[in-house]
């Protein structure tokens, strides 16, 4: 008898052993998981906006889904600035609207109508970049205004042999992305000072088409984020910018605020539903990953680091909503 009950303490003492063991072992697999509860989350962020942060925002969400948070689906696509702040502010909008420029005070009163409250995320730092043909052998360095007035169509710029007189008498084929992108709208209103573009400027929706468009033309030059021509010096060649001090070539450590490339760099966004975060801890949890994890995305996608004051103040914010 007295064998017996020990024998059934000991097996009572070896369970609870093990349940405690088990409860330990939830603990651990649990830690590390962005939310900095424990908790394991599940649902979707839906992203959508600039195609120019686009390849930030894609590597930024597949690193969160496979390192991070597995259970939750995070979709990113590219519309452009403009058109995703329209997905954006409208009811059961998208989550975040990537942008390459600030928001507008008329989407800002669009978003105070529809009682949507925003929050800013500045995520990176790019360079406009003056792209040309691989095989033009003439236009590697340009002063700023000469770019400003190949693109101008007040300025008259037809040929090459317009900007310079010893550039080819051949015709020169402006490219750059459509309205709906923000890129578009730096170039018209901050470089261009809102006077018109070329009348017949090539404008296209895809940045791929883009590239493929210069690389096939000898005479072209365009304009578009950093990013693109980073991953595609293979069939691009970016024009050195003088900008009064000698010419600037367009890298990570040259854009900068300001920096040596500072008159063609501008901030990039990401705006986030503050209503939608508030509801759904996935999108709160994505949005302080983002701004943790910016300064590597940002050198690893073709953008320039924020300062670490910037992430900061962004972080600060988002874990004030918590």
């Amino acid at each position: 008898m007295k064998s017996l009950k020990k024998a059934s303490l000991l097996t009572l003492v070896a369970a609870v052993m093990a349940m405690t063991a088990a409860c330990g072992g939830n603990d651990n697999a649990n830690e590390g998981n962005g939310n900095g509860n424990g908790e394991e989350l599940e649902g979707s962020v839906i992203i959508d906006g600039s195609g120019t942060v686009y390849p930030f925002m894609a590597q930024m969400a597949e690193n969160y889904m496979t390192n991070e948070q597995e259970g939750v689906s995070v979709e990113v696509s590219r519309a452009g600035t403009s058109a995703g702040f329209k997905k954006f502010l409208a009811e059961g909008g998208t989550d975040f609207n990537n942008a390459s420029r600030q928001i507008k005070e008329e989407e800002k009163s669009e978003a105070e109508k529809l009682g949507i409250e925003t929050q800013e995320m500045k995520v990176a730092l790019d360079g406009i970049t003056i792209v040309i043909n691989k095989d033009n052998d003439w236009a590697k360095e340009l002063t700023q205004q000469e770019v400003i007035d190949i693109f101008l169509e007040s300025k008259g710029k037809k040929k090459w042999s317009d900007v310079r007189s010893e550039f080819p008498n051949e015709e020169i084929k402006t490219y750059g992305p459509n309205e709906n992108h923000g890129t578009y709208e730096f170039m018209y209103e901050t470089i261009l000072g809102e006077q018109d573009l070329p009348e017949d400027i090539n404008l296209q929706q895809d940045y791929s088409t883009l590239v493929d468009l210069v690389s096939k033309d000898k005479n072209a030059i365009g304009f578009f984020g950093y990013g693109y021509y980073a991953s595609n010096t293979d069939k691009l060649a970016a024009v050195k910018v003088d900008f009064g001090k000698g010419p600037v070539e367009p890298t990570l450590d040259t854009i900068a605020e300001d920096g040596d490339y500072a008159p063609f760099t501008r901030p990039v966004f990401t705006y986030l539903n503050v209503n939608n975060a508030k509801e759904k801890p996935e999108v709160l949890d994505y949005a302080i990953y983002t701004m943790e994890n910016a300064q590597d995305v940002a050198k690893e996608t073709g953008f320039a680091p924020l300062a670490d004051e910037d992430v900061k103040t962004s972080l600060d914010a988002l874990n004030g909503l918590k």
